[in-house]
């Protein structure tokens, strides 16, 4: 079965979005547990407990991460090069900021003394709190529209600044990432420990879900006085991706079009509160497995609403609309696509299968006695 070169880039556009939920999902909790770190474990013993709940996994789930920036490199390359020129210090102090979670989890209990382990622990912090939020933050210049423009010959110029991405819309954004993701790290870390980091968990799990409601909620509000962008010429799905082959206008409220064009796609946010609410109700009643997946599927219900609303922008351009990147015109070859949507059904379900696995093999409580037992093993 060969699909359609028009299918093709629907399809990389659905698979680009599971790999950034995957991400989110997975190494999301990674990241939630570290932020939460300096908080709900009180002494050493019990931030060694709260480590110990993603220590066998974090490196492990760092693949959906890769995946994910590759996926984009091989799709969208267009999409890949202005971005990561445009984004680039931003970029940058993600990468420094995990630089932070190998070193840590490695070292960070290698030596007795306070202040280094101390010192760790907030490296954890720093390589759990700061992804997430300049993550967020990326998406809410997106959705504004990036300062970038082509010349004749598609090499991308962006005209912006560092500080000009720290903008009051973007900042909301990046509270609302890193609320998902610290709900995320908090439900699953109630899941793995008990007593007293439980309930200082149980507590920082509410307040990371009701922040995430309210921010969702202020920027759907927010975004629909944010000028959207439109396709205003004829396009054709099955040409050749050139990105300056149509006009696009500017417009008041376009990013709600496609809701009202298409009234099931209100079922996407309408996840994420669903989601985000269940998620709170179960894992205040202690029902955290069940609270994960409901997490989980607001998640989906988050990232979605964005992907959504853009569609079929992908990195719209505020300084030259016409060159606003789109699932159209900013992807790889027919042949590309083709191979790579040929592999991404092979390995995806091998990455599941041993994700799975994993997690079912290191189940269950992790203790301080635990921690005692294992002093010199454990993380």
């Amino acid at each position: 079965m060969i699909l359609d070169y028009p299918t093709l880039k629907l399809v990389w556009w659905l698979l680009v979005g599971v790999l950034l939920v995957g991400f989110a999902i997975m190494d999301g909790h990674d990241m939630g547990v570290g932020t939460l770190l300096p908080f709900v474990g009180k002494d050493d013993t019990e931030r060694r407990v709260v480590i110990n709940t993603v220590g066998p996994h974090w490196d492990g789930n760092q693949v959906w991460f890769i995946t994910g920036g590759g996926a984009i490199f091989a799709a969208w390359p267009i999409v890949y090069a202005t971005a990561f020129s445009g984004f680039y210090w931003a970029m940058l102090a993600v990468l420094w900021a995990l630089f932070f979670r190998p070193v840590g989890f490695d070292y960070r209990s290698k030596i007795h003394h306070p202040v280094w382990r101390s010192t760790w622990d907030w490296g954890l912090f720093v390589g759990g709190f700061v992804p997430p939020l300049i993550f967020g933050v990326a998406f809410g210049n997106l959705l504004q529209g990036v300062p970038f423009h082509f010349d004749d010959t598609l090499v991308p110029y962006y005209t912006g600044s560092f500080w000009g991405l720290l903008n009051p819309f973007a900042l909301l954004c990046g509270v609302v990432s890193s609320a998902m993701i610290t709900l995320q790290g908090a439900v699953y870390l109630m899941h793995r420990t008990e007593g007293e980091v439980y309930e200082r968990t149980r507590k920082a799990m509410l307040g990371a879900g009701l922040v995430l409601l309210a921010g969702f909620t202020a920027a759907g509000i927010w975004v629909q006085a944010i000028p959207g962008y439109v396709i205003a010429s004829a396009i054709d799905p099955s040409a050749l991706p050139n990105p300056q082959a149509k006009e696009v206008v500017r417009e008041a409220g376009a990013w709600m079009a496609n809701y009202r064009a298409m009234p099931a796609t209100l079922l996407v946010p309408a996840l994420a509160y669903l989601g985000v609410a269940a998620a709170l109700w179960l894992a205040w009643r202690g029902r955290t497995l069940a609270a994960f997946v409901a997490s989980s599927l607001g998640i989906v219900g988050v990232i979605g609403t964005a992907g959504v609303s853009m569609f079929p922008f992908v990195m719209p351009s505020i300084s030259a609309p016409d060159a606003s990147l789109t699932v159209w015109d900013a992807v790889s070859s027919h042949l590309t696509l083709t191979i790579m949507f040929w592999a991404t059904l092979i390995f995806m379900p091998l990455i599941v299968a041993y994700t799975s696995w994993a997690y079912k093999v290191m189940a269950g409580k992790v203790t301080a006695a635990y921690v005692r037992e294992n002093e010199h093993s454990a993380y």
